[in-house]
């Protein structure tokens, strides 16, 4: 057996030329106040901006086939340009490959009709619209558990008309282009085909944003909605594989989505560890720079390492996804570490740094923030950790990979 974790030479070529746009074209706009919105994203003119620089260069849709407009890369090469990537706050949006577009984009690309890739998924790969997948809904609806989403799509003819609320909808505020996970089988027993995926557009009456939720941390495009639907139609065409798919729907582009993030976290905690690096080879006290402090060399080796875990861990599950496997377990383990190692990365930095890591004079304060809702987003950490203890009881020895 030969493990081997060369890249090749084109990915090479793609991480090398990512990190340099990251560096000499997004980070210089990131340092810039002005260039940023009053929900510490990018702002739309500099985001225009620098994706025509980024479509110009090649580096555009990542997840993508090329036959659709993107660079095609498999999932593995996925994990080596997002990281990257997100050494920049910015830089997910400025290549298109940020969430939830990114998912969106991913699962019409795999199951979506060429109809259907034509009219939904064609606009989010030139970048004219973005997209929002509505699947959470406030108590006693679904969240970590689709078994209990409660928002009813009905059938009429050839016309579905749905009811019901959801909420904490990334992006829904500035989308045009929605996939609707709803209730088809009103059996409260049913948990695999109860569900299924529609597509609708933001102009369709019957639905409406109620609010967009305020939240801790900076926001993505959009923010993150409650909706309500009080008869919103939708034609069967409009439906994303069969009745009763919704559930396969929302496994095929999760695993792959949850995955996705943590390859940006990663980069995210990189970015971390470079800003704690710099100050405190630079800053001295007492007499000895921070740097040549054996506590400080303590805790930036400890980052280190959990995000080297975390990448053999990442890629490991991207692997397994390139293989065709479901990859279940291996998503969870990459996301419940990688969430944990983003949130020490930025907390270490901000120690490190002091006041200066607390302020918004450095990037560390947004990433910390950010950072929390890691152990949340597309399932709670907990949820994740029962999935490895369902698999383990399950498979026994067999769960680590190579049989008893």
């Amino acid at each position: 057996m030969t493990i081997d974790f060369t890249l090749d030479a084109d990915l090479e070529a793609i991480r090398r030329r990512t990190r340099a746009f990251v560096e000499t074209r997004i980070l210089p706009v990131e340092a810039d106040r002005s260039a940023w919105d009053a929900h510490d994203n990018i702002a739309e003119a500099p985001l225009r901006a620098l994706r025509a620089e980024a479509r110009a260069e090649g580096l555009w849709c990542p997840q993508v086939p090329r036959d659709l407009g993107g660079m095609g890369l498999t999932v593995s090469g996925r994990a080596v340009m997002y990281e990257e990537a997100n050494r920049s706050i910015f830089g997910p949006a400025v290549f298109n490959c940020a969430a939830p577009d990114d998912g969106n984009m991913d699962i019409l690309a795999r199951v979506g009709r060429p109809d259907q890739q034509a009219r939904w998924l064609a606009p989010l790969v030139t970048g004219d619209v973005r997209s929002s997948f509505v699947m959470t809904e406030p108590a006693p609806g679904g969240g970590s558990d689709p078994g209990m989403i409660g928002t009813t799509a009905t059938r009429h003819g050839d016309v579905w008309r749905v009811t019901g609320r959801k909420w904490f909808i990334t992006g829904a505020e500035g989308a045009a282009h929605f996939i609707l996970i709803a209730r088809t089988d009103p059996n409260p027993e049913e948990r695999r085909r109860h569900l299924t995926a529609f597509l609708f557009h933001r102009d369709q009456p019957g639905w409406r944003i109620l609010r967009r939720i305020p939240i801790m941390g900076p926001e993505e495009h959009g923010g993150h909605c409650e909706l309500a639907f009080d008869g919103l139609k939708i034609p069967d065409e409009n439906r994303l594989m069969g009745v009763g798919d919704g559930l396969k729907v929302t496994q095929i582009r999760l695993g792959t989505a949850r995955l996705t993030h943590c390859m940006r976290w990663l980069g995210l905690a990189k970015r971390c560890m470079a800003e704690a690096q710099a100050y405190v080879d630079a800053r001295e006290g007492f007499g000895i720079r921070l740097a040549d402090r054996e506590s400080v060399r303590l805790m930036l080796g400890g980052v280190a390492l959990n995000i080297q875990i975390g990448r053999l861990l990442t890629m490991n599950a991207a692997a397994a996804l390139d293989r065709g496997s479901h990859a279940r377990k291996e998503v969870s383990m990459a996301k419940l570490h990688v969430a944990d190692t983003l949130h020490q990365a930025a907390d270490v930095a901000i120690q490190l740094n002091g006041a200066r890591g607390y302020s918004r004079d450095t990037v560390l304060e947004w990433i910390y923030r950010y950072a929390r809702q890691a152990r949340l987003v597309d399932g709670a950490s907990e949820v994740h950790r029962m999935v490895l203890a369902d698999a383990y009881a399950r498979e026994g020895d067999d769960f680590w990979g190579w049989g008893a």
